[in-house]
């Protein structure tokens, strides 16, 4: 699993902007897996029904993605702005589920939801740089500094990377 989950963070923190449909599925799935999870934690049974969520979840973002784009975008947005203040909680060693996180949470996700929504391009670059990162650096099972450290350069790195593809894209779409 920790395989499945340090590709899937690759792929969300290099293609997240590019492959929409694919981040907005992947923040689904991961989001629903998580939450219940935290919910529900302890048995193995639960482990199932948190995949058969994030199964669901993530099919129905994708077909949100396809078909109505800017309710996913908002969807996504708020989902990933949870999901990031979470994961930020979890990797500083905050991630009590205490009211406090559930409040902050819920704030990233309305920060989330107004980024994608007003910067569309940029905020799916950031959202999806910070969701990559954040699911690479929880996946790995190393120390706080080396985790934190290994969060900062991958979320540069998938800022960098996404960032130039777009420049690539409006410069080949100006010299056509």
């Amino acid at each position: 699993m920790v395989v499945f989950q340090v590709l899937l963070g690759i792929v969300m923190l290099l293609f997240g902007r590019k492959l929409f449909w694919l981040f907005v599925a992947a923040i689904g799935f991961i989001v629903a897996m998580d939450l219940t999870m935290r919910l529900f934690p302890g048995s193995g049974a639960v482990t199932v029904v948190a995949l058969v969520a994030g199964l669901v979840a993530g099919v129905i973002g994708a077909l949100l993605a396809i078909f109505l784009q800017q309710a996913a975008v908002g969807v996504v947005g708020f989902l990933a702005g949870g999901y990031i203040v979470l994961g930020l909680l979890d990797i500083f060693g905050l991630g009590q589920m205490t009211t406090l996180a559930w409040v902050l949470a819920f704030v990233g996700a309305i920060v989330g939801l107004v980024l994608a929504l007003g910067l569309l391009e940029w905020a799916l670059i950031l959202l999806s740089s910070l969701s990559g990162a954040s699911l690479i650096a929880q996946s790995i099972d190393l120390s706080r500094p080396v985790t934190v450290l290994v969060f900062v350069v991958a979320l540069v790195v998938g800022i960098v990377v996404q960032a130039g593809m777009l420049g690539q894209e409006r410069y080949q779409g100006e010299s056509v």
